[in-house]
């Protein structure tokens, strides 16, 4: 059971958080402070896994306390719900470790999803005793980005789609899969899968080009990294 302690000074939406928190299984809610100083008590008594925490409270607000957790090396890890949305907030929230952040008013699906990713991270790491490259990728990017070697296609084959991907990046400007075939002497309907296959993973985009005559051409390049 995650244990999650609510800081937020506005009681109407302390009850929907605890609502929201209560409705997904694995939770429960070990106490809701009004303000940081409260807040921080709270922490150190009840020990919880989580906690969702509001920036604007008085006494101690949400960052001021979201640092002296890390400075005093405190085992909790949070989620900010807050009207806050300048980028500093934003940056600083990050800065200090938060998991997720969420701006009011935010959508309860979106805390729910919130909630269930923070439960699956902790539920994947607890399963193994090491951690490899793709655990670390799929807890962090999810079905975002997926690694080409793992989640090839059926038929598909690794070493053809790094050529395919060093042919991409041979030129700066997009390719067409015939293009692609004719320097690699492949068929343009595998090419074209491969580039499909690349785009729909998120490493590749397509560029579609209206002619005046003819069908339109996709182009297809590489992301890359920034």
């Amino acid at each position: 059971m995650i244990k999650v302690l609510i800081a937020e000074d506005d009681p109407m939406v302390a009850q929907i958080n605890r609502k929201c928190i209560k409705a997904v299984e694995g939770f429960q809610v070990v106490g809701t402070a009004s303000n940081g100083e409260e807040a921080l008590k709270l922490i150190k008594s009840t020990k919880p896994n989580l906690l969702v925490l509001d920036i604007y409270m008085p006494k101690l607000n949400g960052l001021q306390l979201l640092k002296n957790i890390r400075k005093e090396d405190l085992a909790v890890d949070v989620i900010l719900v807050t009207a806050a949305k300048d980028l500093s907030s934003i940056e600083e929230g990050f800065k200090w470790g938060v998991v997720d952040y969420l701006v009011k008013p935010f959508e309860l699906a979106r805390f729910r999803t919130a909630l269930e990713d923070y439960k699956n991270r902790k539920l994947q790491l607890s399963k193994k005793e090491r951690i490899a490259q793709e655990d670390i990728d799929q807890i962090i990017l999810g079905k975002k980005i997926k690694s080409t070697h793992l989640d090839l296609d059926k038929g598909m084959h690794q070493k053809t789609m790094e050529k395919i991907k060093t042919c991409l990046l041979q030129d700066v400007e997009a390719k067409s899969a015939l293009e692609v075939a004719e320097a690699l002497g492949l068929a343009r309907v595998t090419v074209r899968r491969y580039l499909e296959h690349l785009v729909e993973i998120g490493e590749a985009e397509v560029e579609i080009q209206y002619g005046t005559v003819g069908r339109p051409q996709h182009r297809y390049f590489l992301k890359r990294p920034i």
